[in-house]
């Protein structure tokens, strides 16, 4: 069936200003974008008169954990049985996509298979879920983040990341997830404030372990995305090619220039989201400002301001993505990063959209068709009840968000949809 939005406030995702019109959804894509909805819509087209609203790409997550189940501490997410811990996943993964993100990227899952069979479950429609590329259990090494073994209901002994020894360990964990059918296998290059001992300035894997993950990885055209606080871990995982690298909250200005001098193919994806929770509003679960600040967050929040601000005056992309899936950064509101980095970095709005969804479409490795609303592009899109650009909380507010489209086919319908003549009035 195909689809025309009219009477529409057109975002697209580029960095243009907005405009009116409408667009025009044929099967799965867009096939017309215009000013003028005259002589666009076949006579079976499904006509949605927007009145006003706002229409602009999905959204994308650039650091998704989907089997993070709203926990205070790593070892309370890696308790739930694998059993309760898939049916977590389809309801989280059926939240984001009603939340406008229609794209997601896996960060890390809690057990070796659960981001895979979620993301195949998507793809065969099973259950709904944003497009997703699935990533590997966080792989660590002693004493590292992630190395937190507990007792499991299915086997004596099972941790919440996977420990390697040297580069033949290495290769042994990749190759097993890679069987497995992940699209990302995650290295955990530093630290993190989370860990006694092993802070966020710490970083803990050799040059041989990475370039061990490294090879395996390419071998099979698959992405290595990486946990990197400190700035020797973002000059490692630079040095070895890796392009998406989660946090970089501390960088010298050599990091700043190798940052700079691959901009053209690394992401940043800073989390800023689990920093602030922590510092300002993490009591209810122990989170005191002091025991926050002790733990060395105030620090880190305040160099991962100055970092990413330089970035981003630097033109390296910098995505939203912010470890959502703790007690105190709960799924849903994802969008709220978009906030932080016009309050904190110093985007715009419109830069703000253009990271989550441009730069969306980039990061999922589908920058020619996704990510904005144009001619021939996939048909990912969000109709807004108002104007993001002036008030980016809209986009985090279930009521604001009244339609969402993925791949042609609604999956959040607008008020009354069935019927062909559809008018949203504000």
């Amino acid at each position: 069936m195909d689809t025309l939005f009219t009477n529409v406030r057109i975002l697209d995702g580029t960095g243009q200003n907005p405009f009116s019109g409408s667009v025009l959804v044929s099967g799965n894509r867009i096939r017309q974008v215009g000013r003028s909805s005259a002589a666009m819509a076949p006579g079976s087209a499904t006509v949605i008169d927007g009145g006003g609203a706002t229409l602009m790409p999905g959204m994308c997550e650039a650091h998704t954990h989907f089997s993070w189940n709203d926990a205070a501490t790593l070892s309370g997410i890696q308790s739930m049985p694998v059993e309760e811990h898939v049916l977590w996943c389809t309801t989280v993964a059926k939240k984001y996509l009603h939340a406008g993100f229609t794209s997601c990227l896996g960060a890390a899952c809690a057990k070796p298979r659960l981001d895979v069979v979620i993301r195949n479950a998507i793809v065969s429609g099973q259950i709904p879920g944003p497009r997703y590329l699935a990533a590997s259990q966080e792989i660590t090494v002693p004493g590292g983040l992630g190395d937190e073994t507990l007792p499991h209901i299915d086997c004596p002994e099972y941790s919440f990341g996977v420990n390697v020894n040297g580069a033949e360990d290495m290769r042994q964990i990749v190759r097993r997830f890679l069987k497995y059918g992940v699209d990302s296998i995650k290295l955990n290059l530093s630290g993190d404030n989370f860990v006694p001992g092993a802070d966020a300035h710490t970083s803990w894997m050799t040059d041989a372990e990475v370039a061990a993950a490294v090879e395996e990885v390419k071998m099979r055209g698959k992405r290595i995305i990486v946990h990197a606080r400190s700035a020797a871990s973002v000059k490692q995982a630079l040095r070895h090619g890796i392009d998406l690298i989660y946090h970089a909250s501390f960088t010298d200005t050599e990091a700043l220039d190798m940052l700079e001098a691959a901009k053209d193919r690394v992401f940043v994806a800073p989390g800023l989201a689990i920093l602030y929770a922590l510092l300002f509003e993490g009591e209810p679960w122990g989170f005191t400002r002091e025991k926050s600040t002790a733990m060395g967050y105030q620090e880190e929040w305040d160099a991962a301001l100055e970092s990413l601000s330089k970035m981003h005056k630097r033109g390296i992309r910098v995505l939203p993505g912010g470890d959502y899936g703790f007690a105190f950064t709960p799924h849903g509101q994802n969008a709220r990063d978009l906030e932080f980095f016009v309050k904190y970095l110093g985007f715009t709005p419109m830069e703000a959209i253009r990271s989550t969804t441009l730069y969306g479409g980039q990061i999922m490795l589908r920058g020619h068709e996704l990510g904005a609303v144009k001619d021939g592009y996939l048909a990912d899109l969000l109709l807004v009840d108002g104007d993001p650009l002036a008030n980016l909380s809209i986009l985090r507010d279930p009521k604001r968000i009244l339609a969402v489209m993925k791949d042609g086919v609604f999956v959040k319908e607008p008020a009354i949809a069935s019927q062909r003549d559809w008018r949203y009035v504000a």
